[in-house]
């Protein structure tokens, strides 16, 4: 049997990243030996407290050793300051940017179980928007004036819809292996708000549309949204959603509160995806006041990882960290305290890894 290493590097970042990132590395290290999968981890440092040690964020070695010696990545989370600190910028903005990881990929669903399944994927354009943070501040007539540039390119629009159509392929070829599902047909929503942003969200809108009528994408049905009508539609009829493609605030703005409807951020995974590079990062943040007292939930990590291989071409890897996940949460004995639970982070990775 050929062997397949795949090298990856961990970034714990700051608080409670450090407590979930090992539990990635865990549920890697335990897939069974048949699948033919190794793994060589390389430690790397990200985040605010790396910032405070060496006056980087992300230090470039970091960015370098990614590059040339890693296939895939985990990232934990960062405490990003709230006013602006000098010299410091997000680790993980600046890592899409440095490794051209265009889409940020985040699946939201619930155990099949549940009162209203749902099962959704938010791909959200990665690089552009106003998240190219080109802001400036000056003097006006009648006091400061704050402006951002707003970007939208046709080549960022075509790929991340591209890559949005490509995921509603993927995932009706898994329905039609047997895999249970809500859905009966692969769609594909564009959000934009091209009603009053005519040039900006229009050009997403113009160019998402004709990279969908790609002949390869006729199966996939295609609707549009306008985004603050998608919000009110997302939390009254989230199961009418399959994939969703979406700017970078957009995106940014529905995954988040996307995750309200699954119970918690910290089931809630995503994945940074360039060109044969992914890096798995759970949706919620670094929660310094849970810190260092194992109650982190380490689902939305575990679900990262898996999501990386999935993009990683190992999607037989992906489906058995998937299935262990679910089956702790169908059982529901062992959930951690924001999911309504007692568990300890450590006993609901075992957990995990005993049903691997």
């Amino acid at each position: 049997m050929s062997v397949r290493t795949l090298r990856i590097g961990l970034i714990p970042g700051d608080g409670i990243g450090k407590e979930v990132i090992p539990a990635g590395r865990r549920i890697l290290e335990a897939l069974p030996s048949y699948l033919g999968l190794k793994f060589e981890f390389t430690d790397l440092k990200a985040g605010f407290e790396t910032f405070e040690q060496t006056g980087a964020a992300l230090p470039d070695k970091t960015v370098e050793i990614l590059k040339k010696e890693c296939d895939g990545a985990l990232f934990g989370a960062v405490s990003s300051p709230t006013t602006p600190v000098k010299g410091y910028s997000s680790p993980i903005v600046a890592l899409r940017k440095k490794l051209d990881l265009y889409a940020n990929v985040r699946p939201v669903k619930t155990v099949l179980t549940a009162p209203k399944p749902i099962d959704m994927v938010i791909v959200r354009e990665n690089t552009e928007d106003l998240y190219v943070k080109e802001e400036k501040t000056y003097d006006g007539p009648n006091g400061k004036v704050a402006e951002a540039i707003k970007r939208i390119s046709e080549n960022a629009s075509h790929r991340i819809a591209t890559m949005a159509g490509d995921i509603a392929l993927r995932r009706q070829k898994i329905r039609e292996s047997g895999s249970p599902s809500i859905h009966a047909r692969p769609l594909v929503t564009i959000t934009h708000k091209s009603n009053v942003l005519s040039q900006t969200d229009g050009l997403f809108r113009g160019t998402s549309k004709k990279a969908l009528a790609d002949p390869r994408f006729a199966s996939v049905a295609v609707e549009e949204q306008i985004v603050d009508s998608m919000v009110y539609k997302l939390f009254r009829q989230p199961e009418d959603y399959d994939v969703i493609v979406a700017p970078n605030l957009y995106g940014d703005i529905l995954s988040d509160g996307a995750a309200a409807l699954v119970g918690s951020l910290g089931l809630v995974p995503s994945a940074n995806v360039g060109e044969g590079f992914a890096i798995g990062e759970p949706c919620h943040g670094s929660a310094p006041d849970i810190q260092g007292q194992n109650i982190a939930n380490p689902i939305a990590t575990l679900r990262s990882a898996a999501l990386m291989l999935e993009f990683l071409n190992e999607e037989t890897a992906a489906a058995k960290i998937y299935a262990a996940v679910d089956a702790n949460l169908e059982e529901g004995k062992l959930l951690s305290p924001d999911l309504g639970g007692t568990a300890k982070t450590d006993e609901v990775v075992e957990d995990i890894l005993r049903r691997l």
